[in-house]
């Protein structure tokens, strides 16, 4: 057999068999056939065991490991593919065979090892072997991933065949097809038409909507909200000028305790209104923005990044400091921040504060917009791609990366303040360096430098965990999971930005001295 084929479905078995082992440790195959499981029974009258979930997961991940190791094959050849799926299988399948025999000698001697493993209660562990004995439990690990290892070396071959090749291109040019025609419906002719039904179908999703979701809901799409106004925030900074900033949430902790201590009855009682504490919070957290920035014009990439990480840090260690207990709270923060009131009447429902908190992402979304496509956008631009050219190209670089400081912190601000003031509370772990990264990592997943990337990274990075709250054990797991995988198969985000072009319109008068040229030749 050929070494090279032998040693490549060899690693990929031994890298799934670990995965496998490590899913195992933390409870992910169960909680995966429990919620299944759940789902099941609410569509169907009768009951179907979890265990049949569990076996589905194993399946699965063998049929990956297969297909992993069959798709290194570069020959089209069926038989080698097949062998590669196989021995990734076996090998990941012998890996948790080992497992299940450890499993099944403490079931039998009925040891309860959650001392050191929480998850591994006995109940767990005959799960692991599909309430199965012993014997028939090691060996249904073993030939799942076995067999699941097979069918993806041969799903693997079977997508290489002409055939199957020549089908997948036919549906691909239908779906392509397809997106053309939509895209000349909305960019030809009928573009201004269907721009009028589109804004009107979203004013009126945007009115009704909160009033139909219940409170919850409004919880969720609000958070979402407030964190697309921070992630375009962001994005001025990151995605336009090109500067690396992992202590943005310090801005946010500025707008947000601004907005508490003026408009909380303790510790001060200032009570000076939400709409003046708002406009004061985005104007310190700017002005924030441009003291950090100015000893800063010099750093760039991992040494810019790591002093915001130091300054959000400090804000956060101060705001939580016996120091500064008497003037902002302390560790406890500050409760019963007031809503806001128009024309004297309260406004501070929860689906007013959708209603708020939506009107503070469009006007977000229109002044990020108008900058990207404005003289300082293409400034922005310019720095981000090459700081040294720019800045010789007679870009007063230190202006527009303060400008972008300034600016991005002025986002944060706002959203810090309608934040504090709808949960009523703000305190320092609100503000730690986690919540920095959520926001830094939505404008990567989603794609930076343009809005709807950072809107689907919003939804992805903080609406999805509030929804799937059967994951939460799971969120950070899945969370860096995410990342790795972004970061190999789509680095640029999921929706990449569009490169800025510029389209020289031709000239009439040196087409008609071309023609007259053409003529006399």
């Amino acid at each position: 057999m050929n070494k090279t084929l032998l040693s490549q479905s060899l690693r990929v078995g031994i890298t799934f068999g670990v995965i496998h082992l490590f899913l195992l440790l933390i409870g992910f195959n169960a909680m995966l056939g429990s919620l299944f499981a759940d789902i099941a029974r609410v569509k169907q009258s009768g009951s179907i065991p979890a265990s049949i979930f569990l076996v589905l997961y194993c399946a699965l991940l063998g049929v990956w490991a297969g297909y992993s190791a069959a798709k290194k094959e570069d020959a089209n050849v069926f038989g080698r593919k097949l062998v590669r799926g196989l021995i990734a299988g076996t090998v990941a399948g012998l890996i948790s065979a080992v497992v299940s025999i450890i499993f099944a000698v403490l079931v039998t001697n009925k040891i309860d090892p959650r001392k050191y493993l929480a998850v591994l209660s006995l109940d767990f562990m005959r799960a692991s072997l599909f309430n199965l004995p012993v014997v028939q439990g090691v060996a249904a690990n073993f030939g799942v991933l076995a067999g699941a290892g097979l069918a993806g070396g041969l799903l693997t071959a079977l997508s290489s065949f002409s055939k199957v090749k020549h089908a997948w291109k036919n549906f691909a040019g239908l779906v392509k097809g397809g997106l053309e025609k939509i895209r000349y419906c909305t960019s030809g002719k009928y573009h201004l038409l269907f721009k009028i039904i589109f804004l009107v179908v979203l004013a009126a999703a945007i009115f009704f909507l909160p009033t139909k979701w219940g409170s919850y809901w409004n919880y969720v799409i609000g958070t979402v909200g407030i964190y697309v106004i921070l992630g375009l925030g962001l994005n001025l900074i990151v995605g336009l000028s090109g500067q690396l900033v992992l202590g943005y949430i310090a801005f946010f902790a500025i707008g947000a305790y601004t907005m508490a201590l003026l408009n909380a009855p303790e510790p001060h009682n200032l009570m000076w209104g939400f709409w003046p504490a708002l406009a004061l919070g985005v104007v310190l957290a700017a002005f924030a923005g441009i003291l950090l920035g100015l000893p800063l014009m010099r750093l760039r990439g991992d040494y810019l990044a790591i002093v915001t990480l130091g300054f959000g840090e400090i804000i956060r260690i101060l705001l939580k400091s016996d120091l500064m207990t008497s003037f902002t709270g302390g560790p406890r923060g500050i409760q019963d921040i007031k809503g806001p009131t128009i024309f004297g009447q309260p406004f501070n429902t929860d689906v007013n504060f959708m209603y708020l908190i939506i009107g503070g992402v469009l006007i977000s979304m229109f002044i990020y917009n108008r900058l990207k496509h404005s003289r300082t956008g293409r400034a922005w631009l310019s720095i981000r791609e090459d700081e040294t050219v720019a800045r010789a190209s007679g870009v007063n670089t230190v202006k527009y990366k303060l400008l972008a400081l300034a600016l991005g912190a002025a986002f944060a601000g706002l959203a810090g303040g309608i934040f504090a003031s709808r949960n009523q509370f703000t305190g320092p772990d609100e503000h730690a360096l986690m919540a920095s990264i959520n926001v830094l990592s939505l404008i990567i997943v989603g794609g930076m430098g343009n809005i709807p990337g950072t809107i689907l990274g919003a939804f992805a990075l903080k609406g999805l965990p509030e929804i799937l709250r059967e994951f939460a054990n799971f969120r950070l797991l899945a969370f860096g999971a995410l990342l790795v995988v972004m970061m190999l198969s789509r680095p640029e985000g999921l929706i990449p930005s569009r490169r800025p072009t510029l389209q020289i319109p031709e000239d009439p008068q040196s087409d008609e001295e071309n023609k007259e040229v053409s003529h006399v030749d």
